[in-house]
Order: C-alpha cells, then sequence, then structure tokens
C-alpha cells in the first residue's frame, strides 16, 4: 500500500475540512464517494475502500475529504449545514491547501450533485468529472418520473439509516457479517443520527438540472444497470451534459468496492489519463482460504467495544502465525476473518486446522472455506470465479466446520487427511450443484 498521508485540513469559508491524500500527481483525483465519509475509517487497514483506493492512487494523487459537518471535519449546527454550493467550497479548499490548480473529480452517488455543481461554478479548476451512479434529482417530479415517488420517499425516511438487509442490497452481493458491520460503524462515525436526518429529507429538494448545460469539462457517467439508482438517471445526466460520455455497467453494486470495481476503475484511468489500461494476464493455480469468525457480532455486544477487539488482536496474531508456517499468503482481513492463498491443498487445510486450534484456545470458534482453482493475481487481491466459490463455501460451512470443495478433497488424496461427505449444495451465483467435504476435527 502506498504511503497515506496524515489527516489534515483546508480551509473553506467557514471552517475546516479534513482531508488525506495518497500518490503522486498530476494528474490529481478527487474523489466525493457520497454526502457522508470519514477520512480516517475509509484508510483503515481493514477497510473495503482499500482496495479502490489503492487503485485510484497507483495513476493519480488522489484525495479523500469530509464535507463540513460529517467525518472529520468541523462540526456545524444542523439548522446551517452548508448548502450544495458551500459544500462545494470545500472541494476548493482542499485543492488551494494541496496547491493544486486542475483535478479531476469523481463524484459517486449523492457525491455527483456536489461534482456537478462544482464543474459549473468552477471550471477552470476541473479538468474533468466522473459520475458514479449519480444523479441530479432524486425525487419524483412531473417532469422527473423515474425519480423516487412521494410515498416512497416517507417510506424511507420512516426507517433508520442502513437498517438491515440495506447493506447487502447496495453491495449487490452477498457480502460478509464483518463487512456489514465495518459499513454500519462507518455510517454512524461519519454523521451523527440528526445529521443523517436532516441529510436524507434535504436530499430529496436536491436539483441540480438548472447547472447541467453550464458543464463544459469532459464528463464520464458510469451507471449500473441494476443499482438502486437506475440507468435512467445516467441516462438522463448523459443527454443533459453537452458531450457526456455513458458507460452503463452490469450489476446492481451501489458500493464502489463491490460488485466488480475493476470495471468501473479501467474507465476511470482511461478518463483520467488517456490510456486504457493493459490487462495483466495474472493468472495461478491456488487454494483459497476463507475464514470468519462465528457469532463476532453477538461476542462484541456481549463483551464490549474494547475487550472485544483486544479479542480480534488475539485471533489476528495467530491466524497470521498460522499463515507465516504453513507458507500461506495474507490477501486481506476482513475484520473477524482472512482471506489467503496456498501453492498447495494439503498446506491450506492443514493451516486452517491450526487457525481452528488456535482460535478455540481463546473462547471462540470459527468456520473456513476452500477451494483450488485459478485465480486472477490484482495487485494485492486476487479475482475470478474460484475466490468467488471459495467464499460461498465458507458462507455455508457451520461452525467449526472447515468445508472444502471436491477439487480440494480429490487433490490430497493420500495426504492422511480424513473428510465427511456434506452432500450437494448450490453455492449462490455460482452454475451446477457442487459436492462438498468437512475436514475431520
Amino acid at each position: 500500500m502506498r504511503q497515506v498521508s496524515d489527516v489534515e485540513y483546508g480551509s473553506s469559508r467557514d471552517g475546516a475540512v479534513a482531508y488525506r491524500s495518497c500518490g503522486e500527481g498530476p494528474p490529481d483525483v478527487v474523489l466525493v464517494s457520497d454526502w457522508f465519509s470519514h477520512v480516517g475509517d475509509m484508510w483503515r487497514a481493514d477497510s473495503p475502500f482499500l482496495p479502490v483506493l489503492e487503485r485510484l492512487s497507483g495513476f493519480s494523487r488522489l484525495v479523500t475529504f469530509d464535507q463540513r459537518g460529517v467525518g472529520l471535519s468541523d462540526p456545524v449546527a444542523l439548522h446551517a449545514l452548508p448548502t450544495l454550493e458551500e459544500w462545494a467550497d470545500d472541494v476548493r479548499g482542499v485543492l488551494d491547501a494541496l496547491d493544486v490548480e486542475k483535478a479531476t473529480i469523481v463524484g459517486k452517488g449523492s457525491g455527483g450533485p456536489m461534482a456537478m455543481m462544482f464543474a459549473a461554478t468552477h471550471p477552470e479548476r476541473v479538468s474533468g468529472i466522473v459520475l458514479v451512479n449519480a444523479w441530479a434529482r432524486l425525487g419524483w417530479a412531473d417532469d422527473f418520473p423515474f425519480g423516487v415517488s412521494p410515498a416512497r420517499q416517507v417510506r424511507m425516511l420512516e426507517t433508520t439509516y442502513m437498517p438491515a438487509g440495506a447493506v447487502q442490497a447496495l453491495a449487490g452481493e452477498p457480502v460478509s457479517p464483518a463487512l456489514e458491520a465495518w459499513w454500519q460503524a462507518y455510517v454512524r462515525n461519519a454523521a451523527s443520527p440528526s445529521t443523517t436526518g436532516t441529510m436524507r429529507r434535504w436530499l430529496f429538494d436536491v436539483d441540480v438540472r438548472p447547472a447541467l448545460a453550464a458543464i463544459r469539462c469532459p464528463t464520464l457517467i458510469l451507471a449500473r444497470r441494476d443499482a438502486w439508482v437506475g440507468p435512467e438517471h445516467g441516462r438522463f445526466l448523459a443527454e443533459a451534459i453537452p458531450d457526456a460520455r455513458l458507460v452503463e455497467l452490469p450489476g446492481g453494486a451501489d458500493f464502489l468496492f463491490t460488485g466488480d470495481p475493476e470495471s468501473l476503475l479501467v474507465e476511470i484511468e482511461e478518463f483520467v489519463t488517456g490510456e486504457r489500461p493493459r490487462p495483466v494476464d495474472d493468472r495461478v493455480l491456488a487454494t483459497v482460504l476463507y475464514t470468519d469468525l462465528v457469532d463476532s457480532t453477538a461476542h462484541a455486544a456481549e463483551m464490549g467495544d474494547k475487550r472485544w477487539h483486544q479479542f480480534l488482536d488475539g485471533h489476528d496474531r495467530v491466524v497470521r502465525e498460522a499463515l507465516r508456517a504453513g507458507s500461506g499468503r495474507e490477501i486481506k482481513s476482513t475484520g473477524d476473518g482472512f482471506l489467503a492463498t496456498f501453492d498447495g491443498p494439503a498446506r491450506a487445510i492443514r493451516c486452517a486446522a491450526a487457525i481452528r486450534s488456535s482460535v478455540r484456545s481463546l473462547g471462540l470458534e470459527m468456520r473456513a472455506g476452500l477451494h483450488t482453482g485459478e485465480i486472477e493475481l490484482r495487485g494485492n487481491d486476487i479475482g475470478g470465479i474460484a475466490a468467488h466459490i471459495g467464499a460461498r463455501i465458507e458462507a455455508i460451512a457451520a461452525p467449526g466446520e472447515i468445508l472444502v470443495s471436491r477439487t480440494v478433497r480429490d487433490l490430497v488424496g493420500g495426504s492422511g487427511i480424513e473428510f465427511s461427505d456434506r452432500g450437494l449444495h448450490q453455492l449462490k451465483g455460482v452454475p451446477d450443484e457442487w459436492r462438498l467435504y468437512a475436514v475431520a476435527d
């Protein structure tokens, strides 16, 4: 991971704006990831944003910031939350602090209106804008039929922000309980409940349609076909912004870090640098291991944050010790689990068994899933169907169970490792039925 700056502060008209930067420019890219953010949590080692941030900082100096009123920026009174125009001033304050003359502004979701407003009012500071699942107006109107209906607005505002199931829906794919818990904590740290309620109501009043014709910089619009902000919004922006280019992508991910983020990042890199990255055929055969602590949310509630984090630190130590002993490569931590790869399935199974034993000595229980197949090497991350299969196997493992695919079982024949047949299973999003086996305890 490239070195990210400490939290620094730029000056807006009425307060200080927290920001962090990573990579070298020009070009410079400013990410407006939504109306809420927390630049401390966003760059944490367990942040799901991290692979995306590293990828963006690989071809630019990437700047992330918190708008005033959220995250680590100066708080403001609820009755005086900045307007869209004033929040656009926060972008200018960050650019001034970094002595950046021009930057590409990437606005995702509700960060899109801010990016559009800044491009229209400060064209001399913008080299281009990228709008990801963005919108000019969120609420329905007589002349805007694909906005959120008034009845649905009422239902949405009656619920707490990010209710159970919302994270899965926004991810557009199954996510681990650890990622769901991380996102819930991120939202809580980014904005207070009162600020969140005020902002949610305000977002339905935002309408930047009058400013679209004034945007004269190059514009790239990226829209997921099945995202909750439908592709109609992207098509509207492409028609209203002069010379804008629309790219519709498959999937329903609203997050930047789920649903094949590489398809977004390739388009953004080409837009920013003028060169489309050449695909690197880094494909190898490997055994992937996914681990996850059982009932981590219940344990955290029972122990309290401080004691639970101490347990997690102990868990991380024993997992990493087992990976070193078993010649495994840690790909990433998911908060209360790990993804790792091995060049041999027997080593992977023995490592998983060692982790299970060590975790039990801490008074905890884990589950694990393994599969051997061809994976794609993506910098510090991996991709490919084999990785997805491993994740799906882990998700259906019972507490304390190390569950493997038939491929793994067949490859370790003669190793002395014993298995129990767990029958045929349908793995979500994966064709055919898969016979799975549990490693003997």
